[in-house]
């Protein structure tokens, strides 16, 4: 009898592969009574790309609750976001505070 291969030992089983979305983060914005309201504005709407109302509508949030959402992105993403604002601000010597956290 001819040399016949074992196909049975030559199967490969498909396993199934589920990528997990990455976690999301939140950058917050806290108040201080230093910077001002149009500020926080240009950096919702430069840093975060806000819309002009969406800017305003977060920034009020910040003024009469105390904090308010920025973003919410991957890990690195709301990192890069948060020092960029961060720095921006100390640049222009205001003294806003961004924190992340996992939403």
């Amino acid at each position: 009898m001819p040399n016949v291969p074992d196909f049975d030992a030559d199967v490969l089983t498909e396993t199934e592969t589920r990528l997990e979305k990455p976690p999301l983060y939140k950058v917050i914005l806290h108040n201080d009574d230093f910077t001002t309201m149009e500020f926080v504005v240009y950096i919702l709407q430069t840093v975060f790309r806000r819309s002009d109302a969406e800017a305003v509508v977060i920034m009020l949030k910040v003024h009469h609750e105390g904090v308010g959402v920025a973003g919410t992105y991957t890990y690195e993403v709301a990192q890069m976001k948060s020092e960029k604002a961060m720095s921006i601000a100390r640049a222009h010597e205001y003294p806003l505070l961004c924190t992340v956290e996992e939403e």
